[in-house]
């Protein structure tokens, strides 16, 4: 029998080039796509102009304050296109002929916001159609002489 000798390909200094350009190349590319990616999907744009939103926010923080002192709550859910809100005072009691409206929005800005309207279909509780999907919902109520903000979330069909 004859015993053949295997020899190795030489590892040289051109193959380790190769093997950085390639890792290297896979890295920038794939920060290069990150980078498009977060770039198209938010523009980082909270407030049209920061100084006068630095300037309100004060004012913003005593509003949020005199709202939380109302006591007021607000349950928020679905059955099909039916978006269901129930407001509740300090003592739990409906609160009926409250002027209600608001606006939904896709978390990720995926279609454009829907104006809500709302119609009191019993004391206190107020329905309005949405499309199924997962909605932000941002509500205003008016009652009592005083306005009321309040933010949920809803999802499902």
């Amino acid at each position: 029998m004859t015993q053949q000798t295997l020899t190795r390909p030489r590892f040289t200094g051109w193959h380790m080039f190769a093997i950085f350009v390639a890792f290297f190349g896979v890295v920038l590319v794939v920060n290069v796509e990150m980078a498009r990616l977060a770039v198209s999907t938010f523009s980082g744009e909270v407030v049209e102009n920061s100084y006068d939103a630095s300037q309100r926010f004060n004012a913003w923080l005593d509003e949020a304050k005199a709202e939380r002192a109302l006591g007021w709550q607000a349950a928020i859910s679905r059955s099909g296109e039916a978006l269901t809100v129930v407001l509740h005072d300090r003592a739990g009691k409906p609160m009926t002929g409250a002027e209600l409206s608001g606006d939904a929005t896709h978390p990720l800005g995926a279609t454009t916001d829907l104006a809500l309207r709302f119609a009191e279909v019993q004391p206190g509780v107020y329905r309005a159609t949405l499309p199924a999907g997962r909605w932000q919902v941002r509500l205003l109520a008016h009652a009592q002489g005083r306005t009321w903000r309040h933010l949920g979330e809803v999802a499902g069909q």
